[in-house]
């Protein structure tokens, strides 16, 4: 994204152009929307820190199913840079017939136009009152 165009674009609109860059498994272009020392925090698995392990994190995670597409159900900008969506992973798992619903909420903080951090749980509720914390945190 072009850094004029991104000048333009508010939290909502940037996380779905990342979502839709997962979609296509454009993993260049997914790097692209975070800072070099971004946090990934999955409080049930771990954290990954920089974009290399972010990277390595999203191939693992997306690379275990075929015919992905993951939907944003509700996206919201809480201010100062916080932003909370609800999403919805389908696909199937490789080398299984059975298909994958998997749903969950992550809590987002943006700086200087790049993601800084996520926290990701499958747990909607933690999500959205994570995201709470972060924006009160930024207050």
């Amino acid at each position: 994204m072009p850094p004029e165009e991104s000048a333009t674009l508010d939290l909502v609109e940037r996380t779905r152009r990342s979502f839709a860059a997962a979609n296509r498994e454009d993993w260049d272009a997914v790097m692209g929307f975070f800072a070099h020392d971004a946090v990934w925090e999955v409080p049930e698995l771990q954290t990954f820190e920089g974009r290399g392990a972010i990277r390595g994190f999203l191939n693992d995670w997306v690379g275990a199913y075929r015919d992905v597409d993951i939907e944003i159900d509700d996206v919201r900008d809480l201010g100062r840079g916080v932003g909370f969506v609800i999403a919805t992973l389908n696909g199937r798992l490789r080398g299984s017939t059975a298909e994958m619903r998997v749903r969950y909420g992550a809590a987002y903080r943006w700086a200087d136009e790049l993601i800084v951090l996520i926290a990701s749980y499958s747990d909607i509720d933690e999500a959205r009152a994570a995201a709470e914390r972060l924006a009160e945190e930024q207050g």
